[in-house]
């Protein structure tokens, strides 16, 4: 047959001169092949002849093939066809080459070939007999492609099939990995019908086909390595012609040792269009299609065979760790898209080229990686579905603490097993050995820094540091392990381990932002949209507006907890066991989201409850001043927020006591809209029993801080958190140095941060030079006059809001104190006009208590 005008959709012509059918060995009759006429050869049976050495699968007196006396012999004895003829035996129906449906399906059960020689052949030529009388031969003597269906089969199968004569009606053969791959028994019945490749379209070739291959028996091994592009070109040989889907598994014959082979994924195209261009690869049993001598095979090893292939300049390591079906988006990882990419180009893109290539740039693979961040955020499911992408053995999962052993020397021998096998294997094999993948979760707690004491005093935490150094990077080199540990504490990590040939790769597992959030919320909330049970008024893009600074566990906690809020409606009243009758009408709306968010707080997210206790009053704009406060902060948040090279910014707020210099810091932190907002006061640090303990404190907070995109620290009462005391003078010189050096130090690259500082020791923080650590200094006055005051009592609606009240209650005080001056804090003022409401004359009351609070105020 003419391949080329087949593949391009040209009428195929008849083969000059007796050509073979493509795919199977032929031997040519004398003068006409399939068909043809001429003199006998010798062959089976007959008369004066004698055996060959090797079948004849293809010859016949006066004939083709399978027909004209079967292998030779006259027509009276056993023959698998009729008398001379084309094809298969027989007159071939006129209409030349017909792989359109038969239309119709045909009851088939199990049956073997009985003659041996032809049974081996179909066996390992991947060929299924059938009868011509149930599938008539096509004219030029092409196989056919079948299609099976039947109650037992999972979906439906397509083989090549050849119209055998001599076959019994009503069955066919199928091997035993052809049945492994169907999913059927000797006993069971099969409906078949003849296939259409081109039914669904022109892309009907395959492009290139990967497969998995390996020893079909543990008796027929050999331990030289096939060499891939010979494979390649044995496996078009045999298999040209024939149809292909993943996940089909077959037999291929190499140098008189059978090697099972299943087809891992496949490209299809369309040659008449020419060329293949970006066909995707699919892994999809029902992608279907026919292979050419164009085509490319990948071959990749049976992680459970010991097979050996040869390393290709131009093919893939055959035991690549990548799995060939692997789809990035089937991961179920959201907002780490970035994070992912990188780990596979710097961990395991090297892995996949050719060793070939490998050897020739002289590196060594990467050998660990270490990801760090915030918890939730996705670490220990990265390493969890890296396990899924492997084309080989599971990873090796270890907990830190699961190394530690009570006896000595143990947690070094439990080190030592995670690579026992990855060094048997590499002294077997070399840079053939297969990658060992070990997941370290918690690292930090068995490799903290060498010399800090950790394990206890007996020194076993350095012990196992070194025994893990000396075997990721020691005299006895592996080039087939990769170690992944996770942790949230990077920097108590042992600085060895980090460095390159060791945890070389370190990836920030950072919380997502808002795309990656949606991201998030679509994986957790695809069932719920699946099976329609989220009401159309839930807006995930919205959703993850809404969840600034959430991690990824926060946010399927989330989700978890708006559907509780759906159960809840449809729980029995009256009875908390009970389920209503229309529960099967539940759905989760968007209302039981935003209700979920009340509850569901992130961990890195802005401290709103801590704000609105220091925003009891609001902010009262009761002079010019303070709209020029405000208007300030709002404009170094804005500049944090935007300016290119201005990441980290410091602001200082200092004024007479209770003048609301945290309410105006709280304010502008509301305001900014920061994901990450945190204040530190020092009733925060009081339950801390050493100076070394609230040092940490302050590290730990800015380092979390460190961890958002955009946060903004508060830090109030600089004085009293340096322990500041007027007498002695007094302060706590290790507390005050950590937060200098923290108020200087900016944040690490792609982040950024505002710090907004409040004192009522201004002079205090210039003498300790302090405030040379602010960019800015804001001052925030106290109410300073009657008229400002007035302001204040109106805006809070001082003594019902009476106007007549107010006006006279700032004359009577004009008259006690002689002066329009106040120069009293506004918080303080507050207090006591709410204070003024309970009592018997609130005006006197008030008039009283400010007149002392201003003299006081005033002799300072």
């Amino acid at each position: 047959m003419d391949i080329r005008g087949n593949l391009f959709g040209k009428k195929p012509q008849p083969p000059p001169g007796g050509a073979g059918l493509p795919g199977r060995p032929v031997q040519q009759a004398a003068g006409g092949g399939y068909g043809g006429g001429g003199a006998p050869p010798t062959n089976y049976g007959s008369p004066g002849g004698r055996a060959p050495s090797q079948p004849q699968y293809a010859s016949g007196g006066g004939g083709a093939g399978y027909g004209a006396g079967g292998y030779g012999g006259a027509p009276s004895e056993k023959s698998y066809g009729g008398g001379g003829g084309g094809g298969y035996g027989g007159q071939p129906a006129p209409g030349g080459y017909r792989p359109q449906s038969s239309g119709r399906g045909i009851p088939l059960r199990l049956a073997k070939v009985d003659d041996k020689t032809l049974q081996s052949l179909y066996i390992f030529g991947n060929i299924c007999a059938v009868s011509p009388d149930d599938f008539p031969p096509n004219r030029d003597g092409s196989d056919l492609y079948v299609r099976l269906t039947g109650r037992q089969l999972r979906g439906d199968y397509v083989v090549t099939a050849r119209p055998t004569p001599g076959f019994r009606s009503g069955h066919i053969s199928l091997s035993d990995p052809q049945r492994t791959w169907c999913g059927v028994g000797m006993m069971d019945e099969l409906m078949g019908e003849v296939y259409d490749p081109f039914a669904r379209g022109g892309d009907a070739y395959i492009g290139s086909m990967d497969v998995e291959i390996g020893f079909a028996s543990a008796n027929r091994i050999i331990d030289a390595p096939y060499d891939q592009d010979e494979l390649a070109k044995i496996f078009v040989k045999t298999f040209q012609n024939q149809i292909f889907a993943p996940g089909q598994r077959f037999l291929l014959d190499v140098k008189n040792i059978p090697l099972a082979v299943m087809v891992k994924t496949v490209t299809l195209v369309d040659l008449s269009m020419g060329g293949t261009g970006e066909a995707p690869t699919r892994s999809d049993p029902g992608a279907r299609g026919i292979l050419t001598n164009q085509a490319s095979i990948g071959f990749y090893k049976d992680a459970r065979s010991p097979i050996k292939l040869k390393g290709s300049n131009k093919r893939p390591a055959a035991n690549a760790i990548i799995a060939p079906d692997f789809k990035f988006e089937d991961m179920g990882i959201g907002g780490l898209d970035t994070e992912f990419s990188t780990i596979f180009r710097r961990a395991f893109a090297s892995r996949i080229f050719p060793p070939g290539l490998i050897e020739k740039l002289g590196i060594m693979h990467v050998k660990g990686m270490l990801l760090y961040g915030p918890p939730g955020t996705g670490k220990t499911l990265i390493a969890r579905q890296i396990g899924k992408m492997l084309n080989a053995r599971e990873p090796k999962v270890i907990n830190g603490p699961e190394v530690l052993n009570k006896y000595v020397g143990q947690s070094e021998e439990n080190i030592r097993k995670l690579f026992a096998d990855a060094e048997k294997e590499y002294k077997e094999k070399g840079d053939e050995s297969g990658l060992h993948i070990i997941i370290f979760d918690e690292l930090d707690a068995v490799c903290k820094q060498r010399g800090s004491g950790a394990g206890g005093g007996t020194g076993v935490g350095d012990s196992v540091v070194n025994q893990l150094l000396s075997k990721l990077d020691g005299v006895d080199q592996l080039n087939n392990i990769l170690l992944i540990g996770m942790t949230n504490r990077k920097d108590m990590i042992d600085d060895a381990l980090l460095r390159p040939g060791r945890l070389e790769v370190q990836i920030e597992i950072s919380l997502p932002d808002e795309h990656g959030r949606g991201q998030i919320l679509k994986i957790h909330t695809s069932k719920m949209k699946e099976n329609k049970v989220m009401a159309d008024d839930v807006d995930l893009a919205e959703l993850a507006t809404l969840t600034k600074n959430f991690s990824g566990a926060e946010l399927s906690g989330l989700v978890k907890s708006a559907t509780s809020y759906a159960f809840s409606r449809h729980i029995k009243v009256g009875t908390m066991a009970g389920v209503s009758e229309d529960v099967a009408n539940m759905k989760v709306n968007r209302q039981d989201f935003l209700n979920a968010l009340e509850e569901v707080k992130p961990a890195f997210g802005a401290d709103e409850s801590e704000l609105e206790k220091h925003l009891a009053y609001g902010v009262i704009h009761y002079s010019k001043s303070i709209t020029s406060i405000l208007e300030d902060g709002l404009l170094y948040v804005n500049n944090v927020r935007k300016l290119e090279r201005l990441k980290h910014m410091t602001v200082l707020l200092h004024g007479p006591s209770a003048s609301g210099k945290t309410a105006l810091a709280a304010h502008i932190a509301m305001k900014s809209d920061f994901p990450f907002i945190k204040t530190i006061t020092p009733s925060d640090m009081v339950g801390f029993r050493d100076e070394v303990a609230k040092k940490d404190y302050l590290h730990k907070i800015f380092t979390d801080a460190y961890k958002s995109p955009l946060s903004l620290l508060i830090i109030d009462n600089l004085e009293r958190i340096i322990e500041w005391n007027p007498v002695g003078p007094r302060l706590s010189n290790t507390i005050l140095q950590a937060l200098v050096t923290l108020l200087v130090t900016p944040p690490p690259k792609g982040h950024r941060l505002l710090i907004l500082a409040t004192t009522s020791q201004r002079s205090v923080m210039e003498q300790l030079d302090v405030t040379e650590s602010f960019d800015y200094q804001i001052a925030v006055p106290a109410v300073n006059n009657l008229q400002e005051l007035g302001a204040v009592l109106n805006e809070v609606g001082a003594f019902g809001g009476d106007q007549s009240a107010i006006t006279e209650v700032l004359s009577t005080l004009r008259e006690y104190t002689g002066s329009d001056s106040v120069g009293v804090g506004v918080r303080t003022i507050l207090t006591v006009a709410e204070s003024a409401d309970t009592s018997p004359d609130p005006k006197d009351w008030f008039v009283e208590k400010m007149a002392g609070l201003i003299a006081r105020y005033n002799i300072r």
